[in-house]
C-alpha cells in the first residue's frame, strides 16, 4: 500500500574522551534495520522496540541499567544524531539525588 518504512537504529555507549562507539561485546546485536507499515509505528515506536529490548537483556543478565544512546533514523543510517529522527539517551540510576534530594 505505499505506507511502508525502514527505520535504522544503532546503540552506541560512551566511551571516555574519545567520545561513543558501538554498544556491547558484539555490536551488531545492536545495529539494524525495522521496517513498519502502519504510519503510527514512527521513530518513537523504533526507539521504544530497542529500549525494551535492551532492558530486557540487563534484567535477564543482571547486569543492571547502562550508559547508551539509541540512534534511529528514517531510511538509511546517518553520521550521528546530528541527522537522526530520534536520539534517546538511557543512563543509569546513580542513586544520589541533585542538591541533597
Amino acid at each position: 500500500m505505499g505506507t511502508e518504512k525502514s527505520w535504522v537504529y544503532r546503540v552506541d555507549e560512551p566511551h571516555g574522551s574519545q567520545g561513543w562507539r558501538s554498544y556491547g561485546a558484539h555490536p551488531e546485536r545492536w545495529r539494524g534495520t525495522v521496517t513498519t507499515d502502519d504510519p503510527e509505528e514512527s521513530a518513537e515506536y523504533v526507539t521504544a522496540l530497542v529500549v525494551t529490548d535492551l532492558l530486557t537483556e540487563w534484567e535477564a543478565g543482571g547486569t543492571g541499567q547502562r550508559h547508551v544512546r539509541v540512534i534511529v533514523w528514517e531510511g538509511k543510517e546517518g553520521d550521528g544524531p546530528e541527522d537522526a529522527a530520534l536520539t534517546v539517551e538511557i543512563r543509569p540510576d546513580t542513586g544520589s539525588g541533585i542538591d541533597g534530594e
